[in-house]
């Protein structure tokens, strides 16, 4: 099977596929996700809206109930309107906004929340604060400041940040601003270019600042999503994809991973790994550092620049 790529109050669980798939505390939110989290990058750029909704209902259907979006990924905010019109109380629902300004972060935020059909999500993160001018972020009228006004409107429940690279922006977020929760790329490979693992995440963990993995499996094979693809990882090789969830799942304070699919099948087949989900043992560790520190010299920083 092609693996596929990644990429946001939950309400009580009342089905027994729900109530197989494990959940954690998200940090300092107090709030208990799933561990698999729903990408929708592939269905707003790669997929129709009707295959896109469809999966979309599936992934609730089978627990996987914190959905992540952003204004970015084509389509995928007005279809996931369709689903929240009918299901809104059953997710933990994430946007992001790639802004570096408080207004244009409320802006992108409203009309968000129109195409959503909504009138609140649950997280929104200032996106991919490597791509950002983290001086303005953190400014008095910056995007943080803005992301802080949605939330005294009621718009968001918590704030946070993502960063796919040059980590050194996200741990000065979390030393100079008080946020709720972090995306970041983390995987078995890139802990060897970005090392998020150890630049980032001890700070959110003695803050209590809930952890969002993303790009578990490497991301999108030249992070496109506009046609069902492999992830970076299955693009290199015939690797353990499931020893790769359970390295990030693994990690210290990490609550889900989200990972973005392209049809039932992927969907499925990373529910049953997350439901049996278990921190990697020795004998596994050893063969993911092996397998990670030959991909990571493979890939170099395929996000972006480190510093």
């Amino acid at each position: 099977m092609a693996q596929s790529v990644e990429s946001g109050p939950v309400a009580a669980a009342t089905t027994n596929q729900t109530m197989q798939l494990p959940h954690r505390v998200l940090g300092k939110t107090g709030v208990r996700v799933p561990v698999l989290g729903y990408g929708s990058a592939p269905g707003g750029i790669g997929m129709d809206d009707n295959e896109a909704v469809s999966l979309c209902h599936m992934a609730i259907d089978h627990g996987v109930t914190f959905i992540d979006t952003a204004p970015g990924y084509g389509r995928a905010h007005l279809q996931l309107g369709q689903v929240m019109a009918s299901r809104r109380d059953e997710v933990f629902l994430v946007t992001k906004t790639p802004a570096d300004d408080a207004d244009e972060a409320l802006s992108m935020l409203e009309k968000g929340l129109r195409d959503l059909q909504t009138d609140h999500v649950d997280l929104v993160y200032v996106h991919s604060m490597g791509n950002r001018d983290v001086d303005r972020v953190l400014a008095s009228d910056g995007a943080l400041e803005g992301l802080r006004e949605a939330r005294r409107r009621g718009w968001t429940r918590f704030i946070g940040v993502t960063a796919h690279n040059a980590p050194w922006r996200t741990a000065r977020v979390l030393q100079e601003a008080d946020i709720d929760v972090v995306m970041l790329a983390m995987n078995i490979a890139d802990r060897y270019t970005y090392n998020f693992e150890n630049e980032v995440l001890p700070l959110a963990r003695e803050q209590n600042v809930g952890v969002a993995a993303m790009k578990v499996y490497g991301g999108a094979l030249g992070m496109k999503y506009d046609k069902p693809a492999l992830s970076a990882l299955a693009a290199h090789g015939p690797h353990d994809h499931e020893a790769a969830l359970r390295y990030a799942l693994g990690l210290p304070g990490v609550g889900t991973a989200v990972v973005g699919v392209f049809s039932e099948s992927e969907l499925v087949q990373n529910v049953e790994w997350a439901r049996r989900i278990r921190p990697l043992d020795g004998v596994d560790s050893l063969a993911a550092e092996r397998v990670g520190r030959k991909v990571a010299a493979d890939w170099g920083p395929h996000y972006g620049a480190v510093e």
